[in-house]
């Protein structure tokens, strides 16, 4: 079975990633979950990109890194749209990844000064018309990175919510949701079949 580190939103470690999380380990795999944000909560995700950029984003990322300083090297990293900054920033750039999951965000490759791993297997999932998603330069980061990927996969759903797999949220759409965490699922099955 897969070990996940798995980071959260701008909205912080709600209910919804939480529930997420127990999904995976029900599925028999171990996950973690830190929470940058150190307890608080936002209800909107300008509230949580002003504790951000008050905090300091490098700091923020910093956290995801010293959160993994602590588990294996051979580990699978996600994130849900900010926490998708830390994680790949472990995949492309911290030896002995499993894989990496991608929710609502991507960010170019050469944001970290390295190639992406062209052996490192990837999912990144969004929909389609997310305002965050599609029209911030994420779907396009998305597509180069799942284009010079030997193993990558880029899944769009129909819609326009951003946390659409936070059960927690109004955003939340079961039907993606399910159908997300399936190839979750269908993902990390194929990473222990290896």
């Amino acid at each position: 079975m897969a070990e996940v580190l798995l980071f959260h939103h701008a909205l912080g470690l709600t209910e919804g990633i939480h529930t997420f999380a127990d999904e995976l380990r029900e599925a028999g795999h171990t996950v973690h979950v830190p929470d940058l944000f150190e307890g608080h909560l936002f209800t909107t995700i300008e509230d949580g990109m002003a504790c951000v950029k008050e905090v300091g984003f490098e700091e923020m990322v910093d956290r995801g890194i010293r959160a993994a300083s602590w588990l294996p090297r051979e580990i699978v990293y996600a994130g849900f749209s900010l926490g998708v900054v830390a994680a790949q920033k472990l995949a492309q750039t911290r030896e002995g990844a499993r894989g990496a999951l991608f929710f609502y965000s991507c960010v170019p490759v050469s944001m970290f000064g390295s190639p992406w791993p062209a052996d490192l297997p990837v999912q990144i999932h969004g929909m389609d018309t997310d305002p965050y998603f599609a029209d911030e330069g994420d779907l396009e980061a998305a597509r180069e990175l799942a284009a010079s990927a030997h193993h990558a996969e880029l899944f769009l759903y129909p819609g326009d919510q951003h946390f659409f797999a936070d059960s927690s949220l109004s955003s939340y759409d079961a039907e993606a949701a399910a159908l997300l965490m399936q190839r979750v699922l269908q993902f990390l099955k194929h990473l222990d079949e290896q």
